[in-house]
């Protein structure tokens, strides 16, 4: 595998694990809690630098079907982040999240999850 590809391989696991803390806080407590903010911000920044590093590193170019997959999911998860971060604005620290939101933030995770797994898989099929 390309060194590049690699780099944003490590980087995008570290975004799972940002992800998985944030959203498990979300849902468990239904409150956006400041770590969860910080969790959700810190998983887009490590997910946006990890499609860079995979976007240089690949020989097939930006545009694959697992690459659409991997945009739009990675699109869920920053409008999730804005959302979230709208919300805590508008109604403090702490702020109660709607079932909407509640259900989106889920939804939006599974699936940033899938395009993690076939991201994996693909890997795995070389």
């Amino acid at each position: 595998m390309n060194p590049l590809s690699k780099t944003g391989a490590t980087i995008v696991v570290f975004a799972l694990l940002s992800y998985t803390v944030a959203v498990v806080a979300e849902q468990r407590r239904r409150r956006i809690a400041p770590h969860v903010l910080a969790f959700l911000t810190v998983g887009v920044l490590l997910d946006v630098t990890a499609t860079v590093f995979m976007i240089l590193g690949s020989s097939k170019g930006a545009f694959t079907l697992h690459g659409a997959l991997g945009y739009s999911s990675l699109a869920a998860m920053i409008v999730d982040t804005v959302l979230v971060w709208r919300l805590a604005t508008s109604a403090g620290p702490n702020a109660t999240v709607p079932r909407w939101l509640h259900l989106y933030t889920r939804a939006a995770y599974l699936w940033w999850v899938a395009a993690f797994i076939t991201g994996g898989l693909l890997v795995a099929m070389r």
